[in-house]
């Protein structure tokens, strides 16, 4: 597997659904699972220790403390994506705002989607045939934006 979605909560599943869908598209292995950074710590630490994956993508809402949570027990790529609510600019500033030396990478509300494809720029450092499949992408979204 090279990606872990994981969602503080089963309500995040519209914006996990976005990343699938990019996924799906670029035929890059996923899972999805539930896992609260406060709620069910111990559950997290067992999944992130216990992943093959080579990126995380942690999806959460409110205090949105499960990326920065996932990047402490990793020393893999952790992709954040604070989910919209009542406290929209709180689980951003949860996300991006983490301590030296445990970073996340951060993308805009419920952009899912946009963790993605980070996700697939990052694979693609190393996997040719990816980083083609991503420039064809970017070539259909050019050319989409123009024809409008």
């Amino acid at each position: 597997m090279k990606i872990q979605i994981i969602m503080g909560s089963s309500s995040d599943l519209p914006v996990a659904e976005k990343a699938k869908a990019v996924f799906e598209d670029f035929k890059i292995s996923y899972d999805i699972k539930v896992a609260s950074a406060h709620r069910t710590p111990d559950l997290l630490k067992k999944i992130v220790e216990k992943s093959d994956a080579d990126i995380f993508i942690g999806i959460a809402g409110l205090s949105a403390a499960l990326p920065g949570t996932i990047a402490a027990h990793t020393i893999k790529p952790v992709i954040g994506v604070p989910v919209s609510g009542t406290v929209n600019l709180d689980a951003i500033l949860s996300i991006i705002q983490m301590p030296p030396g445990i970073p996340v990478g951060a993308v805009g509300l419920d952009r899912g989607e946009n963790a993605a494809l980070l996700a697939v720029e990052i694979l693609a450092v190393h996997d040719t045939k990816l980083e083609k499949k991503l420039r064809e992408y970017r070539k259909k979204i050019q050319q989409k934006a123009v024809s409008k």
